[in-house]
């Protein structure tokens, strides 16, 4: 179950259960793709080994039901993408004084750069990781068959990736105020 106002955070795992990247975020709503979160310029994200602060805002797609997170870019700052889905088992929402919403990430993104292109990242470390960390055959195959998915989808810019999560930035705007 999704909150329906304040803070939440955001949980990523590597398989099966170690550490990976986290952050804060603010819930926004919810509409037909799932529940949208949204982190602000500055916002705080780690992950063993490594942290930085956003240089822009963004807002996070948690899809119900589906294998991904998708993460949707404000312009400026200094990363090359717009859109990053990253690639996941099912995210579960945990309640809490600040409800938590996790998921395994399974290595591959489906990313959506400034100019347009659209590629898969990381496959060779889904190679490799699938092997040295013996992911079960039906989480390869959740793996494979979700990035084509979102692929096709990214590619033909259907919703949510046709400039609609630009109604979702303004919503975190007027929601945080970014220093």
């Amino acid at each position: 179950m999704s909150p329906s106002s304040g803070p939440v955070h955001v949980r990523s795992r590597k398989w099966p259960d170690r550490p990976h990247w986290e952050f804060g975020a603010v819930w926004l709503g919810e509409d037909e793709h799932g529940d949208w979160v949204g982190a602000p310029t500055g916002t705080a994200v780690r992950r063993p080994g490594a942290a930085f602060l956003t240089d822009r805002a963004q807002v996070t797609l948690v899809p119900r039901d589906r294998p991904y997170l998708a993460t949707f870019y404000a312009p400026g700052g200094i990363s090359p993408f717009e859109v990053y889905v990253d690639i996941t088992t099912v995210p579960t929402w945990s309640d809490g004084p600040v409800p938590v919403v996790s998921m395994v990430d399974l290595d591959l993104d489906v990313i959506r750069g400034w100019t347009g292109r659209v590629w898969v990242d990381d496959e060779d470390e889904f190679a490799a990781h699938r092997v040295s960390f013996a992911y079960p055959a039906d989480v390869v195959r959740l793996a494979a068959t979700s990035c084509a998915a979102v692929r096709v989808a990214v590619e033909g810019g259907r919703p949510p990736y046709d400039g609609s999560a630009g109604a979702w930035l303004a919503v975190l705007e007027t929601t945080v105020r970014e220093p």
